[in-house]
């Protein structure tokens, strides 16, 4: 959690980014990172602001924080053909003069000057497979990517859910596998979770989240899911391109991405490095699961600084 007056010098506004959408967007100081999905009043952008013994995380780095569409305070589009990886990609160059996620990197790199990259590496278009179509052939239709592709029977699944225990099973998973929902079981009962709420977020955090998306709703989320098949087909320009710019990778030991089969040796044995030729470093967090940056804010922080301050001196 962060303090009361941490809390207070968070800035909030909306900007547009294309005609009739709008994004709500955090800020402190000058303003930083964007991060991703809903990361609601948890903290990317809170955590820059000072760490515990005082010193002055990079304080004249602007520090942004935007909800993407489709979720908290931002627009949500209706169709999921809204959701697209260059919808995404769009929305971030609009809002870059007021970084950055992989696409940024590849699609625009004359405006990034390095990425940290948090839990979900970097892997380049397939020429003939999609995302949805590897996860599809390797796990079958209970991977849970594969779950959510069907408009409208996850959100009525969602819908019968209590929001507070939702949150409170998906923040305490911890279970080193790729999530699957069988088909013949609730979204409750295929968690690896008991419910209790986990030690770095409070009841209010819970509280939040469950407010913002009885408001919302899920499909805004789910709409990223439902766009990867049109991702693939709107990528094909850049099939096989590398990430140039240089690059940090961070990712929890016990998340689920990290634990997908091949996906550790393909960071570690040399094909990450291959299609990102300038990564300089990549951190495995023991013991922490798949949300990093809320779970150990201040080591990821100390992290991001540190890679940025070498292009700030």
């Amino acid at each position: 959690m962060r303090s009361d007056s941490e809390m207070a010098a968070v800035r909030h506004r909306t900007v547009e980014v294309a005609s009739g959408v709008r994004l709500h967007v955090r800020g402190v100081g000058p303003g930083g990172w964007p991060h991703g999905a809903a990361r609601a009043r948890l903290p990317g952008a809170l955590v820059l602001v000072a760490p515990p013994d005082g010193r002055a995380r990079l304080p004249w780095v602007p520090r942004r924080a935007p909800d993407l569409r489709g979720y908290d305070d931002s627009s949500t589009p209706p169709g999921r053909e809204s959701y697209t990886v260059l919808h995404l990609v769009g929305d971030l160059v609009a809002l870059i003069a007021d970084l950055g996620r992989p696409h940024l990197c590849l699609l625009r790199p004359d405006l990034v000057t390095g990425l940290v990259n948090l839990s979900v590496e970097y892997q380049p278009r397939h020429p003939r497979m999609s995302v949805l179509q590897a996860a599809r052939a390797a796990c079958g239709d209970d991977h849970y990517v594969c779950r959510f592709q069907k408009p409208g029977v996850a959100e009525a699944e969602f819908a019968r859910l209590d929001l507070k225990h939702l949150f409170k099973m998906v923040f305490g998973m911890r279970r080193p596998a790729t999530l699957i929902l069988p088909q013949d079981k609730t979204f409750f009962d295929a968690l690896d979770s008991d419910g209790t709420c986990a030690a770095w977020l409070s009841e209010d955090d819970i509280s939040y989240y469950a407010e913002k998306f009885n408001k919302t709703g899920f499909t805004g989320g789910f709409n990223y899911y439902r766009c990867m098949d049109l991702d693939w087909e709107l990528t094909a320009p850049w099939t096989g391109a590398p990430i140039n710019v240089p690059t940090k990778f961070i990712v929890g030991s016990l998340d689920l991405t990290y634990n997908t089969p091949g996906v550790k040796d393909y960071i570690h044995k040399g094909g990450f490095k291959a299609n990102v030729p300038n990564l300089e470093d990549v951190i495995v967090m023991e013991g922490v699961g798949h949300f990093i940056n809320q779970e150990k804010p201040d080591e990821v922080s100390d992290h991001i600084c540190e890679f940025f301050s070498k292009f700030l001196v």
